[in-house]
């Protein structure tokens, strides 16, 4: 800890509000979460909000392609999140609370083409925007650092090989019970990928300014350090 003229330590300031972006399977959750965790910091996986609004328009039977409709329900739609601890919340969609049902299969399978829509993805600025006001944030999402936060303190892109990806997701899916076959796990990816980068507001992209993490054949552990020491060696500009 460096000290101040007078021998007293001098707090080395912190990035107050980082953004963390990449495609699906890179361990972007994990380790947002574990340095929430370090820091003291809320972690906001923005995919929540996403799947959150998936929930709703499934659990409503509205025909999750037509444009009107979901529009319609975003109309009405009361969404916030509730801390549950310094690193964790819940979300909580028109009264009801529905963080357990947002990795069901039904939301897997619905999210991308509805989360690629302009009237979701404009109707959830707001709310990431105030989250993040709030200071000593970590928001995790596709497009933190080139739309949503394109201010924050600090920018990572955390970034693994399709096979790579593929391979974790499957291994979470069989660690939580769920049926799971590797090929069909590689082709939902690369359809995601294809939804995430090539919609046309606000694609999965790179901010310029932002770190490039590449995490194959790096445990959560060492892409944890290299972060770490990211953070520490940080300096506002």
């Amino acid at each position: 800890m460096p000290s101040g003229c007078c021998g007293e330590n001098v707090a080395v300031p912190k990035p107050s509000i980082i953004a963390i972006d990449g495609p699906a399977g890179t361990g972007k959750s994990t380790i947002s979460e574990r340095l929430a965790e370090k820091y003291g910091y809320l972690f906001v996986d923005t995919g929540a909000f996403y799947r959150a609004i998936t929930y709703v328009v499934l659990k409503g039977n509205v025909p999750y392609e037509d444009v009107d409709a979901v529009t319609a329900v975003l109309s009405t739609l009361n969404l916030r999140i509730e801390h549950d601890g310094v690193s964790s919340y819940r979300i909580i969609a028109n009264g009801e609370d529905v963080t357990d049902h947002l990795r069901s299969k039904s939301v897997e399978s619905h999210v991308s083409p509805i989360s690629k829509m302009t009237v979701v993805r404009e109707a959830l600025l707001p709310l990431q925007r105030k989250v993040a006001a709030q200071g000593n944030v970590i928001l995790a999402g596709r497009d933190i650092g080139t739309v949503v936060l394109p201010e924050a303190d600090l920018k990572l892109y955390i970034d693994a090989s399709l096979s790579e990806r593929a391979r974790r997701r499957h291994l979470q899916m069989m660690d939580a019970g769920k049926e799971a076959d590797l090929d069909t796990v590689v082709n939902d990816m690369q359809r995601r990928d294809k939804i995430d980068t090539e919609r046309s507001l606000a694609p999965l992209t790179r901010a310029e300014d932002a770190i490039y993490i590449l995490t194959d054949n790096k445990t959560i552990d060492d892409v944890m350090q290299e972060i770490i020491q990211i953070i520490e060696h940080w300096t506002a500009t």
